[in-house]
């Protein structure tokens, strides 16, 4: 059985990531991309869908981990009873190739490591074809299956009924080297890596990228690991932003609620964005920018509401029946149904995006702002269609109240863009608009006897996204309907201390099951009690909030406050990003942190 969720660090180059639990397993890995099909699946089945175990064969051995600085450099501490060891795991920043680097480094005395080697392609559908490479001097282990091959070097593996295992014993000072290098199988063989200047590169790759964030304030360590671990989701290629590692882990145990979310969701990405900009990223703005024009290169009335890492339209949901899933939660999906649901917040998250990116400096070019204003024509076209929302409900469309804030959102930056920037479109049509749509939520999207906003026209229920409403400007953080709301999702949404996203109970969203608390809803209250004025709540709901995250500072999406573990997908850059505007607002106190 995988190791709990919260047992899990990743480390990545930019492309891909693999997911190692504290025992010593990589229990998860696609290659080459975060989207690729995995080679070690163990995290959604047991160890024979594929896993790669490197820890000491005393029993009773201790680990601790961190990482290295400010980098995705992973540093487990074994402690036996005949010595200490560390092992240093890490991926090179390096285009050309996929490398996952195992160093074994020797402190005291002695510690013999075991290593088993499973390896499962394609989702564990296929085990490879497997061959010694090397000699006795330097060993190595050749695996192909269909397009894909790996080697192995550094310690000498033997068979036994498709397990590949080994053992290797460290002394002071000693250094062993485990490398998994993937590549394509119809090409030759990588030359073996200077580990060495790997490691070196990678360290000063991240300490540089680290080095340049603007942060001041409380909880400035966890805020730099979590904008490294949402550069690590970003694509060092194509400027695509993954909005998490993993696929099919459950929201809620033994449920199925498992969706895939390793591809580029607009909205995800957008805020990601709006994050990285406000901490003094701009080029990685135009990147995704330009990922953005080549994803919708061609007729905006077919935009998606999420794309693959490189812009690819076609994610098709799937179920893969041979994987029990992550404690049993079935179904596993690869690719996601949502992919052709029409949510009508996307374009305003996007907009709102790309203002602050104008605002910070990045300069318009006749092709970005030709394709924003394509986009407001079709914010236009549809103006009064009903949608699935922030959530992707898979009930019946209908209108949601945060999707019409973001409809307004959008019309606002059109106005503003025009205003502010000189920029040319139709400034009397969009205003117009958009008063009509802040006029139809004051009217018809807020409940009278509470003064509250509501989820979607029709009911008295709330929902968390509503917390987003004084973050695009539609209302103050002080604003008495906001304020109305957040009572009512005090009184109706709140478990364990923290904020779940509606109530599943209520029959909108069409699917079975419930789930647990939401880890960004959590932190847009925070960033809500601070911005309103309710210091000593933000700092204590905060506390709370941090306390879901596991050792090495990773947040996933959900938290069961009952059992305290995490649920759902992990890293996931949604609840990171939330994070990092929590405490961008507790910044601005005067509280301590």
């Amino acid at each position: 059985m995988a190791a709990y969720i919260e047992d899990y660090a990743l480390v990545g180059d930019c492309r891909t990531a693999a997911l190692i639990s504290i025992g010593g397993d990589i229990d998860w890995l696609s290659v080459p991309r975060y989207d690729s099909p995995s080679i070690f699946g163990a995290l959604l089945g047991t160890e024979e869908h594929g896993s790669w175990r490197l820890a000491p064969t005393d029993r009773d051995a201790r680990a601790t981990r961190r990482y290295d600085g400010d980098s995705m450099i992973l540093v487990t501490r074994w402690e036996t009873t005949g010595g200490i060891a560390e092992v240093h795991e890490f991926m090179p920043i390096d285009g050309e190739r996929v490398d996952v680097i195992r160093r074994v480094v020797g402190v005291e005395g002695s510690v013999e490591f075991g290593t088993e080697l499973r390896m499962r392609f394609d989702y564990a559908r296929t085990v490879p074809w497997v061959l010694q490479a090397g000699d006795d001097d330097e060993p190595a282990l050749r695996g192909i299956a269909g397009p894909d091959a790996v080697v192995v070097r550094g310690v000498a593996l033997h068979a036994e009924d498709h397990v590949h295992r080994g053992t290797l014993t460290t002394r002071p000072g000693s250094t062993d080297d485990l490398v998994m290098t993937w590549q394509r199988s119809y090409r030759p063989d990588p030359d073996p890596l200077d580990v060495d200047a790997a490691l070196r590169e990678t360290r000063e790759w991240w300490s540089h990228w680290a080095g340049r964030i603007d942060h001041d304030g409380p909880y400035r360590d966890q805020v730099v690991r979590s904008l490294v671990v949402l550069r690590a989701l970003s694509n060092l290629d194509t400027g695509g932003i993954v909005a998490a590692a993993t696929t099919s882990l459950p929201e809620q145990i033994g449920g199925g609620r498992n969706w895939d979310y390793r591809y580029v969701w607009l909205r995800d990405a957008a805020l990601t964005l709006d994050v990285l900009v406000c901490h003094g990223f701009l080029h990685v703005a135009e990147h995704w920018r330009k990922w953005l024009m080549r994803a919708i290169a061609g007729d905006p009335t077919q935009l998606q509401i999420m794309y693959g890492i490189a812009g690819e339209r076609d994610l098709p949901e799937r179920e893969l029946t041979h994987l029990p899933g992550y404690e049993g939660s079935s179904p596993v999906r690869i690719g996601n149904a949502a992919v052709s649901q029409y949510q009508a917040d996307t374009i305003g998250e996007v907009l709102v995006a790309l203002e602050s990116a104008r605002d910070s400096g990045l300069e318009e070019t006749s092709m970005s702002w030709s394709l924003q204003r394509e986009l407001l024509y079709q914010v236009e076209a549809n103006i009064d269609r009903l949608d699935q929302g922030i959530w992707e409900m898979r009930g019946e469309a209908r209108r949601f109240t945060h999707s019409r804030a973001m409809v307004w959102a959008a019309l606002d930056r059109g106005v503003r863009a025009i205003r502010a920037h000189g920029l040319e479109g139709p400034l009397d049509r969009w205003e117009r608009l958009r008063d009509k749509v802040a006029h139809e939520i004051d009217t018809t999207l807020v409940d009278p006897d509470t003064g509250a906003f509501v989820q979607y026209e029709g009911t008295t229920e709330v929902d968390a996204a509503l917390l987003q409403l004084p973050q695009v400007g539609f209302c103050e953080p002080d604003d008495r309907r906001i304020l109305a709301t957040v009572k009512r999702i005090e009184q109706t949404l709140m478990v364990g201390g923290l904020v779940t996203r509606y109530r599943t109970d209520a029959g909108v969203d069409g699917i079975d099951g419930g789930e647990h608390p939401f880890m960004a809803c959590t932190f847009w209250l925070v960033e809500q009690y601070a911005r309103s004025g309710r210091i000593e709540d933000a700092h204590d709901l905060m506390k709370r909030a941090c306390a879901t995250a596991n050792d090495v500072g990773l947040f996933s999406e959900e938290y069961d406050t009952d059992a305290r573990r995490q649920t759902g997908n992990i890293p996931q850059a949604l609840s990171h990003l939330a994070f990092v505007r929590a405490a961008d607002a507790l910044a601005g106190t005067s509280a301590d942190g």
